[in-house]
């Protein structure tokens, strides 16, 4: 198999950063994307600007492939938006030559299996090449493949608002009153919020972000009415992260501000919401077992989970609570693991026993949120070792991430998820985190709320 290429799935920041590191291995990658343009995922929301800074969003191998091509890097200290994550990363590593003749767009990957072989056959199961069936412009094509990175992320999958991980009772009929999960409030979408009554389920980054924008809508009309709903019934105290004690200082900003919007009376903060149904009519009813509130409007901010449909056809090993790699679960658990305590790993913890197939970046976290890209990074440099045959360097892994400055936060999310978008002093030279470098679990608890879609 060794003339074969290694299959991506994914053509985001950790899909590309898997083909740097691959290409310089002397390693063909070939990638698929399922979107019209590299980063399609992120151009969804790329009005949204990131709480990690630059120096934690460009992979190593990436770099040193962009640079002979007069690619300057971004000020390492700034907070790029989702947008310019794209167009001044994203985009011009799409275009290195060797990359963009690796790269085919419209094309999503419908299928993984090894050639000639179900889940159920053993004998001789390593030996035979992996096939990837993809529906792309010219139709449904298989392809060969050596070994496959399945970077395709969990965007695509958001999670149910109902209990239980499942939809509630009419949510389907009210999707109309249902948003995406990251609308542009101050933005394109500001008309659909203004004067009205919304409601933001969820306890993430995501929401806080998200209502911090709508506070801006509401302070400028004060007919525009915000309540925040999260299924939790602990202390709001909680919800609100480290503040000037976590090392993304715009991270920290973000709990500190949404406190004052609550405290202010400008967002009211629902705890122990549980929706069972909703129902409809001019506006949508969102009822729990004991109360039912009126909106215009709602928007999810639950959290996303993975599409592992594609893999059935694979031998996987997931974990049964975060359906990440059985390895990695336990490391990465939001109920013990916060953004700044997710311990170093590679290929060995994400491993499963289909040999050289690996799920990396958001899709390898399942449904935990702590994911940041300087995490995916690690993991394709280990990943793509481990498929050289380099077993020392793959093992070999380091991972330095910024604390979150909490022992127990509610605050999920993907961690490289959106910042609040005019903060100019995390901008600065003075914003540069403090670091803690994570090789073995530190024994610090960290976590969020008992349910995991909030």
């Amino acid at each position: 198999m060794s003339g074969l290429p290694v299959v991506i799935i994914g053509a985001g920041p950790i899909g590309l950063a898997a083909a740097a590191h691959l290409l310089e291995r002397g390693l063909t990658p070939l990638i698929f994307e399922a979107g019209t343009t590299p980063g399609a995922a992120i151009s969804d929301w790329g009005h949204i600007r990131l709480f990690s800074p630059w120096q934690f969003n460009v992979d190593a191998a990436a770099r040193r492939l962009l640079e002979p091509t007069g690619w300057t890097s971004p000020r390492g200290t700034a907070l790029p938006y989702g947008s310019e994550l794209v167009a001044d990363y994203v985009a011009p590593l799409a275009a290195v030559p060797a990359i963009a003749e690796a790269l085919h767009l419209n094309s999503r990957v419908v299928a993984v299996t090894r050639q000639g072989m179900d889940k159920t056959r053993t004998k001789g199961r390593d030996t035979q090449p992996f096939l990837v069936r993809v529906q792309g412009p010219y139709g449904v094509e298989d392809h060969l493949a050596h070994a496959v990175i399945d970077a395709s992320g969990t965007w695509d999958q958001p999670n149910p608002l109902g209990q239980s991980g499942l939809p509630a009772h009419g949510e389907a009929e009210a999707a109309r009153f249902i948003t995406h999960p990251l609308p542009d409030v101050t933005g394109d979408d500001r008309d659909r919020f203004e004067g009205k009554r919304v409601m933001v389920v969820g306890a993430g980054h995501s929401a806080a972000n998200t209502l911090i924008a709508l506070g801006q809508v509401a302070r400028a009309s004060e007919s525009t009415t915000l309540i925040w709903a999260v299924r939790g019934t602990g202390s709001a105290e909680r919800l609100y992260g480290g503040g000037d004690l976590d090392g993304l200082p715009a991270r920290g900003q973000l709990g500190s501000r949404l406190r004052k919007l609550v405290d202010d009376g400008v967002v009211e903060l629902k705890t122990n919401f549980t929706i069972s149904s909703f129902s409809t009519g001019d506006t949508l009813t969102v009822h729990t077992i004991d109360d039912s509130v009126e909106v215009d409007l709602l928007i999810p901010a639950t959290g996303f989970r993975p599409d592992l449909g594609i893999l059935r056809e694979l031998r996987l090993e997931l974990d049964p609570a975060v359906e990440a790699p059985r390895a990695l679960g336990p490391l990465i658990d939001p109920e013990f693991h916060s953004c700044g305590t997710v311990p170093a790993h590679g290929a060995k913890e994400l491993a499963h026993p289909d040999k050289d197939f690996y799920l990396v970046g958001m899709k390898s976290y399942g449904r935990a949120p702590t994911f940041l890209l300087a995490t995916g990074y690690e993991q394709v440099r280990s990943v793509v070792a481990a498929i050289a045959g380099d077993t020392a360097a793959s093992e070999d892994v380091q991972l330095e991430l910024p604390e979150t400055g909490v022992c127990s936060t509610d605050l999920g999310g993907s961690c490289d998820a959106p910042a609040p978008a005019a903060e100019a002093a995390a901008d600065s030279c003075c914003s540069t985190p403090q670091l803690v470098t994570v090789g073995v679990p530190t024994g610090t608890a960290h976590g969020r709320s008992n349910d995991p879609d909030y």
